[in-house]
């Protein structure tokens, strides 16, 4: 051990020379460290996107490391449905907001158990091979890296003894002055010169080990380190199933809402029909409430009513027939989704079309009527994008 220290310092601070590695391996070195950083980096950050509460990751850590099984632990989409369907028994389950909120609740549910499912899938699908590589390629590599740098201390302390030896012999073996009035000194000079041959040949033994072992080592850190491009490869497979997951989850969620958006729009009309009747001030200022809706659809043309025609949307019933659309100023709109009609009164919508649509008096603001060549129904807002 002092041996690699001092032959660590002399190299640091330039008094002794360095073996180097060829450049391939010195590649090899780098990639190995990039992956090894970055893997760690993306592992950390992964871990942040499925779990965002740093004290519940502290807790999974301390469990995995513990070797026992992480409690279930209830997603905050459950959590919110637990509240909303624990509000709604309170509110009254058959008024409008009970109702709302039931349904709400149930979707707010059904996106936390999808969130749990997408948990599980990353951690074990990627998550889980990047602990894999870290905590044993990883370890395994760098075990065998600090081996290969004592081999090369080693090497690189016989050298500069073989060095010194050789320069020691030299330095004895040259040829002594035979008119030297004291012949001891060169009996000396040749005893010295001896001497020193053998510690040649005792460091040149050393180095010829050494160097094997070198050899030898290298090559087991080498195979190692070509071992990485396997490594990319499964990660790289892994990052797929990842991507997947995540796809899954998000299309869940997407079509999740787009039900909910449905079914809230189904009814809405009925609950904006209860809260109008059930509150004496809306009721009290009419004019206010029609200003409010002319200031949400200012551009939306509106049929007139005509004189002894049903007002058929006030009652509730909605004859396509018997709607006509305004003589000008029928705005287009582009479907943003597919949706699929109640009864017959709705117009069925595919995502991206284009249809004419307008409002008539009295009508849900939540709805406008829609024209598609002969057809003709109400349609929700929500759907629409409302081109000038």
């Amino acid at each position: 051990m002092t041996v690699f220290l001092l032959q660590f310092t002399e190299e640091k601070l330039g008094q002794a020379e360095k073996t180097e590695l060829d450049a391939h391996f010195e590649n090899l070195l780098a990639r190995a460290d990039c992956t090894k950083n970055w893997t760690e980096k993306i592992l950390r950050q992964t871990e942040v996107l499925l779990q965002p509460n740093p004290s519940a990751r502290v807790e999974e850590f301390l469990y995995e490391k513990l070797d026992r099984k992480v409690p279930s632990r209830v997603t905050n989409g459950e959590l919110l449905a637990q509240y909303m369907t624990e509000a709604a028994n309170d509110f009254g389950p058959g008024t409008p907001y009970g109702k709302t909120l039931i349904k709400v609740g149930e979707t707010q549910r059904r996106l936390g158990a999808a969130e749990r499912e997408f948990i599980r899938s990353a951690s074990i699908n990627f998550l889980t091979p990047l602990r894999n590589f870290l905590e044993g390629d990883w370890r395994t590599i760098s075990k065998e890296r600090r081996i290969l740098q004592n081999r090369r201390l080693d090497l690189d302390a016989c050298k500069a003894r073989l060095k010194k030896a050789k320069a020691a012999e030299a330095k004895a073996a040259a040829v002594p002055d035979f008119q030297e009035t004291r012949p001891r000194n060169y009996v000396l000079s040749a005893s010295a010169s001896a001497l020193w041959s053998d510690e040649v040949e005792k460091a040149e033994h050393e180095l010829r080990l050494t160097q094997t072992e070198f050899d030898r080592q290298a090559e087991v850190t080498r195979l190692l380190l070509e071992g990485i491009s396997s490594t990319h490869v499964n990660h790289l497979r892994c990052l797929h199933e990842f991507v997947e997951s995540q796809t899954n989850y998000y299309a869940q969620c997407y079509q999740f809402m787009l039900d909910l958006q449905k079914q809230l729009g189904r009814f809405s009309g009925t609950f904006v029909g209860n809260t109008e009747s059930a509150s004496p001030a809306a009721a009290a200022s009419p004019p206010a409430v029609a200003a409010a809706t002319l200031q949400a659809v200012p551009t939306i043309p509106v049929v007139p009513t005509i004189v002894g025609v049903p007002n058929t949307v006030a009652e509730g019933v909605l004859n396509p027939n018997e709607v006509k659309p305004p003589a000008s100023g029928t705005r287009r709109a582009r479907v943003l989704y597919d949706y699929e009609a109640a009864d017959s009164t709705e117009l069925a919508l595919l995502a991206d079309e284009m249809i004419t649509v307008y409002s008539l008096p009295g009508m849900d603001p939540d709805w406008l009527i829609g024209e598609r060549g002969n057809q003709k129904g109400k349609v929700p807002v929500t759907y629409l994008e409302l081109l000038s």
